[in-house]
């Protein structure tokens, strides 16, 4: 398996340590069965004086096995910590534009349900080992004693696993289907808590939600997983009624053929009591060791960033004068057989210190061009410089360090962070908090809020205040004044735009507000995916009646 061997590779030594401590465990139970054979059934004169070596041998092997299993559980938590940690990260370098395809549903089905998958998998796997470990060693001994009866009660068992594995692979097979079903269920979950409100206003979406999508995906996810534990059950069953006739195939071959003595039956008979619950542990731990690789292949289909230390943060220049996009074009992957959108090619210069707004209807590419100007997308053709210097693969990740921002979609962190991921600056903090009007609405811990209870204008200004604190070069709005009351909006476009220039900040804004234009250096206007700047009759036009422009 993958998962295994992806173990071996990343922890040998331990887990070679862990084989040996299991080993050395199956090494003594088998060796408990011999002193059984030898001291207790064999020579019955000595059975008593051997009691005090046998509850040795007890307090032994318990030490040892239960030695054995904790580090094998360790080994898994370590593994499956840092697994977790490792997603985590390769999803913080994973480009945004492949994040978007995957969905928020599939990642959280990722880091939920298959993390636990592979957690629960080695919560079970020193079963496995256990198990397969103790029977090579036990058919070793019973080997000694008696190879004719061993190759039978080998066969006899050897028909036994075939069928059960036969019943496991029918496992296997539903639980990548019950994952599938997971991933439907968890973007019905998506819709059920992001879309409270429009459901709760409308009983008949929220029952076509429930009777339709849901309840198909979650009667799916009931058969499959009805149809996995069956054949699990079963295969536990079979197991263990099937070690049962093995000891009385065992028994018929010593006394009814005469192929060995009353002692060497016994032994078997005892031997294969022994191996009963490893053997019937080991079958019901396999299940969860195929979830787990199951859920592996979802982990490893995400395609995510490969695996990297460090954050390699690269802080840019803080000099800068001028930032040039050249010919620069991106294309959505297409939709069925209708073709991508495209944004492009689009030729674009920004000076510091200006204050450019950017209008467009809908769909019509802007939220495309913020993202591109600030790096979150990268081109497919085209270039970006920075006073005259091309953005490559080394340079993207200093790039994006120039821009704070508050996307429509932004997303509210509750702890102000300054430059460089230190403190912010207290004075900074103060200072916008009153400008924002949002001091008597906000209570700080070490600099995190603790306010829960927001309008969405209040959330986006406090998103505001977590970017401004961040002192970074270029702050990108997209539409930040549209949940605002008229007149703070009227104070965002003639105090905080003035206070962002004398700030020294390069502002970039998405914006509506036709009244307000007057106060951008520049005018800048998206239709169907390409860029023009409105100068002169246009952008006083625009001015008057952007509505007219962008409907």
């Amino acid at each position: 398996m993958e998962l295994l061997r992806v173990v071996f590779r990343d922890y040998r030594w331990p887990f070679i340590s862990v084989m040996a401590l299991s080993l050395a465990s199956a090494g003594l139970g088998v060796g408990v069965i011999a002193f059984i054979n030898q001291r207790m059934i064999a020579d019955t004169a000595s059975a008593l004086t051997a009691l005090p070596g046998f509850i040795g041998l007890l307090v032994l092997l318990l030490a040892i096995s239960l030695g054995a299993q904790l580090a094998l559980t360790m080994l898994g938590h370590w593994f499956v910590y840092h697994l977790r940690g490792r997603l985590i990260k390769r999803m913080l370098d994973t480009p945004i534009e492949r994040l978007e395809q995957l969905g928020s549903a599939h990642l959280l089905a990722s880091l939920s349900s298959d993390v636990r998958n592979v957690t629960i998998a080695f919560v079970r796997l020193p079963e496995l080992v256990q198990g397969v470990v103790l029977t090579v060693a036990t058919a070793v001994y019973l080997g000694y004693l008696s190879a004719p009866m061993l190759a039978v009660t080998a066969l006899w068992i050897t028909l036994t696993m075939l069928i059960g594995w036969w019943l496991v692979s029918r496992v296997y097979h539903h639980l990548n289907l019950v994952r599938e079903s997971e991933d439907r269920l968890y973007q019905n979950y998506e819709a059920v808590i992001g879309g409270r409100k429009e459901l709760s206003l409308n009983r008949y979406r929220a029952r076509r939600l429930y009777g339709g999508s849901f309840d198909a995906a979650s009667r799916d996810y009931r058969h499959h997983v009805i149809c996995a534990d069956t054949f699990h059950l079963s295969a536990n069953n079979w197991a263990n009624i099937m070690m049962l006739g093995a000891i009385g195939v065992a028994f018929y071959l010593a006394n009814g053929l005469g192929w060995a003595n009353t002692t060497v039956a016994a032994t078997y008979a005892l031997a294969l009591l022994f191996l009963r619950t490893p053997l019937i542990g080991a079958v019901g731990a396999l299940p969860t060791l195929l979830s787990a690789q199951v859920a592996f292949n979802k982990l490893e289909s995400l395609r995510l960033a490969e695996d990297r230390e460090g954050f390699d943060i690269a802080d840019a220049s803080a000099d800068w004068q001028c930032i040039e996009l050249r010919g620069v074009s991106f294309r959505y992957a297409p939709l069925g057989d209708k073709p991508g959108f495209a944004v492009g090619p689009l030729d674009l210069t920004v000076h510091r210190g200006e204050q450019i707004f950017l209008i467009g209807g809908n769909g019509s590419g802007k939220s495309t061009l913020a993202r591109l100007l600030t790096g979150l997308y990268h081109p497919q053709s085209g270039e970006i410089l920075v006073d005259g210097t091309l953005i490559d693969d080394r340079r993207w990740e200093a790039y994006r360090q120039r821009f704070a921002s508050v996307f429509t979609d932004f997303y509210l962190f509750d702890q102000l962070m300054g430059p460089q991921g230190g403190g912010a600056d207290p004075a900074l903090v103060e200072a916008w908090l009153e400008r924002l009007n949002m001091r008597e609405k906000l209570e700080f811990v070490d600099q995190r809020v603790t306010s829960r209870q927001l309008s969405q204008g209040q959330r986006k200004r406090l998103a505001l205040l977590v970017a401004i604190c961040e002192q970074r070069d270029i702050l990108l709005l997209d539409e930040w004044a549209a949940d605002q009351d008229p007149s703070f909006r009227r104070v965002f476009y003639r105090e905080l735009l003035p206070a962002m220039r004398d700030q020294g900040l390069t502002v970039f804004a998405i914006s509506h507000d036709d009244s307000y234009f007057e106060h951008a250096d520049r005018l800048l206007e998206m239709r169907d995916g390409q860029l023009s700047e409105l100068t002169g009759e246009q952008r006083a036009h625009a001015s008057r009646d952007a509505v007219s422009r962008i409907g």
